[in-house]
């Protein structure tokens, strides 16, 4: 015996609410993420930066000018990338 014509229609739509209903909820992450991620990404630009300008002061004997100016670059650096990141949320 066949089913019935609206109970399969019925089925298939249920099944397309809920895959959008899935797919809506990866595109939406929370709040307390979007700040983790766009924090993280600030701070490991400043680190990478000091890390890097500390190891060449090291190799070269210049010391707090290297690690001063790449700090300023890793700062730089990181708002850039948390701008970037911000305006991708947004689309």
């Amino acid at each position: 015996m066949s089913k019935d014509p609206f109970k399969t229609r019925l089925e298939i739509a249920k099944k397309k609410a809920l895959k959008r209903d899935l797919s809506a909820k990866k595109h939406n992450p929370s709040p307390i993420g979007t700040a983790f991620k766009l924090s993280t990404e600030l701070v490991s630009a400043v680190a990478v930066g000091t890390i890097i300008g500390f190891i060449l002061d090291k190799t070269f004997g210049t010391k707090p000018w290297l690690i001063l100016i790449f700090f300023f670059v890793g700062v730089i650096a990181g708002i850039t990338n948390v701008i970037k990141s911000a305006k991708n949320m947004q689309k």
